[in-house]
Parts: C-alpha cells; structure tokens; sequence
C-alpha cells in the first residue's frame, strides 16, 4: 500500500494535497524567479538611464569645451596658456575622489593613508624619483601635446572639422594595439581604421587642399595620435588602474605641469608669442570655463564606468560632432558641401564601428540560432497539424470506401 502511493501520485493527481504542495512550489518558485528577474530588469533600467544622462553630460562638456576655446581664441590667443591653464585643474582629481571615498567608503583612511595606498599603483617602492621620470613624466608631455595640438587645430579649421577628425583616435588606439600590444585581430576594426583614414583624406579634399585647412587638419591628427599613443602606453606600462591610481596619477599630472611648465608661458609672454597688454585683460571667465568644462569631460569619462557602461560615454564624444556642426551652422560661416558631409559620417561610422564588443560576431550567431528555435516550434505545429490533416483525410477516404463497399 505504501509503495502504491508514490505511484499513483506520480502518475495522476489523485493526492489533492500532494497537488496542492505542488502548485504551492511552483507558484513560489516562479514568484522568486519573477522578483530576480524585476530587481534584474531595475537594475539595468537605472543603468541604462544614468548612461542616457552621462551620454548628454559628456557630449555637453565636450562640445562645450570645444566651442569655448574657439571663443576664447578670438579675446586671447594664446593656445598653450590654455593648455598649461586647463591642466593644471587636474590636481584637483585626488582630492575630488576622496572626498567621494570618506562620504562611501565604510573604512576611512586618512589622505596619506590612501595616498600610500594608490602609489602602489606605481610598484612595491611607490612613486620614487625614478618611476616619475620614467613613468611619470613622458604621460604628461603626451597629455599636453594631446591637448595643445587640438587647440592649435582650432585656430586653423572650424569646430566641427576638429571634433570629427579627433574621433579618428579610436581607430589609431586599435591599430597602436594591434601592432604593439598584440590584441586580438578584428576586420571590422580594420574597415573601422580605413573609414577613419578615408574621411581624413575627404575631409582635406572638401576645402580643396588649402594650405590653411591642411595645417589645421594635420595639427588635429597629430593631436589624435598623441592621444592613442597615451592610451595605448599607459596600458603597456602601468596596465589598468582603479578609480583611486586613476586620479591620483591625473593629480601628479597636473601637479608636475604646474611645477616645471609654468615657465613657458612665462617665456611665451615676454617673447611676445602669446602675449597681452595688461592681465585684465584676460578673459579669465572664458579660461575657467574652458578648463572646468575639460576637467568635467574627463571625471566622466574616468569616473562615469562606475555608474553605466563604458560603450555610452564613447558614445557621447561622437555625438559632440552633430552638436558642433548645429552651432556652426549659425554661428560662423561654413560650407557643409557634399564631401564635407561625406567625411563626417564616415569617421562617426568608423568610430561606432569600433564600439563593437570582441565577440559580436558570436552575439550575432547566437541571436539569429534563439530566433531560428523561436520559428521552429512554430513551424512543427504547422508541419504536425497538416500530417494530422494528412491522416484524417486517409481515414475518411478509408471510411467513406468502406461505406461505399
């Protein structure tokens, strides 16, 4: 009798209680299931949402930037002040991110606690001498190269030109990396790098090869290798940093530039190379804003992973493009020719063309297999019910010459 039991609650439903137990893990089991997946479902909604507003905040500060130094250009035309002004703000990294530490972090250090603690960043003896004028040192000078360059481009060719051109950064760190990082070989990264090349090459073509816009064109690229030369070095020499060693070398950065640069424009002033009749007039609220405006752009795009996904703030640098081409089509005078158009879009499809994971190949196979097994069920039924159907008229035609016999 005992064993009989299992056996009829197996197979039928014939123990009410049994059932009940059973709808009863069921329901519970689908109820967590339905809880995960809501949590799940908030957690990327929210991150999804906090990307949409970085996306805006960096295309905002990037553009703004941008547009700011072409103004400030005008007043004050002294690009490598700017650039020596703008830097010397990232001493403000370190003290910006352990303010954020003692408000989050549940074990409080001191500042030379966590000072120490991030120099280890540098290796097992901390930011000696040596590591700062081996390490240290050659960072800072492609920093200032990076953002003096971009800012000697805009001085030459519009604002738009300049901010599609440095998009061409991405494909020069993927073929930096390639060759001397050895990372793994994408074609779709190489068509990326060709478009970027081929836009460049429009891009001079659309003024007709002038010798005012082939400086400028030239300054901007050079400006973009120094760039991905920066990247792809800080990840063959130092690898990758945590929040903390990410803004304390920024901070060391800023602070040796305002250290041992400060006597260039020094020198630039008084050779009359960027030169002003009296410091008020310095359009001093132009160069707060030109530096707070960078010094935003780069907390978001070091600091903005945190909160959302890297792929959307990459995003917001491309779409500082269109922005600047808004504004220069009602604030200055440029001629958005055919060519022109051509070059822009291609190097923003060379740029998200980049933004591709390393597997997208395999993402792709992978939804287009769940797909073809969503249409399968389908398409079994169908084929199911028309052998149904198949049998069924077989049958009436047995029955109806059975009849007919």
């Amino acid at each position: 009798m005992s064993e009989d039991r299992p056996r009829e609650n197996v197979v039928g439903t014939t123990d009410p209680q049994a059932a009940a137990g059973a709808a009863g893990a069921d329901s519970g089991s689908s109820k967590r299931k339905l809880h995960c997946c809501i949590r799940v479902t908030t957690v990327q909604v929210r991150k999804a949402l906090w990307g949409v507003v970085m996306v805006i905040c960096v295309c905002s500060s990037w553009a703004g930037s941008t547009q700011l130094a072409k103004l400030t250009f005008k007043q004050f035309d002294a690009p490598f002040t700017l650039t020596w002004f703008a830097t010397s703000w990232n001493c403000l990294f370190f003290p910006l991110y352990y303010i954020g530490h003692m408000c989050k972090s549940p074990e409080r250090q001191t500042p030379r606690q966590r000072f120490r603690e991030c120099c280890r960043f540098f290796g097992d003896d901390g930011l000696t001498p040596k590591v700062f004028f081996t390490k240290m040192a050659p960072f800072g000078l492609l920093w200032i190269l990076t953002n003096y360059l971009y800012l000697q481009a805009l001085r030459k060719i519009n604002t738009t030109d300049v901010s599609a051109l440095f998009c061409c950064n991405k494909a020069f760190v993927f073929l930096l990396s390639w060759i001397v990082l050895r990372d793994r070989f994408m074609g779709v990264r190489i068509v990326a790098a060709i478009l970027a090349i081929a836009g460049i090459v429009m891009m001079t073509y659309a003024d007709g090869f002038h010798s005012h816009s082939v400086i400028g064109i030239t300054l901007v690229v050079a400006s973009a290798s120094m760039s991905a030369l920066y990247k792809v070095l800080f990840k063959m020499v130092l690898g990758s940093a945590k929040f903390g060693e990410a803004a304390l070398f920024l901070s060391i950065v800023g602070s040796a530039n305002f250290v041992f640069i400060s006597f260039v424009p020094v020198i630039l002033y008084f050779t009359h190379v960027e030169y002003t009749s009296s410091l008020a007039d310095i359009p001093w609220a132009f160069l707060c804003g030109v530096a707070g405006l960078q010094f935003a752009f780069n907390v978001l795009v070091n600091f903005g992973i945190a909160m959302t996904y890297p792929k959307l703030i990459s995003l917001g640098i491309v779409l500082s493009v269109p922005v600047n081409a808004m504004v220069d089509l009602y604030t200055c005078e440029i001629n958005f020719n055919t060519v022109r158009l051509i070059a822009v879009f291609i190097i923003c499809l060379g740029f998200l063309m980049l933004l591709l994971p390393e597997d997208w190949d395999q993402c792709i196979i992978q939804l287009s297999t769940k797909l073809r097994k969503r249409d399968e069920p389908a398409e079994g039924s169908v084929e199911a019910g028309a052998t149904t159907g198949l049998n069924w008229r077989g049958r009436a035609r047995t029955s109806m010459s059975t009849f007919a016999h």
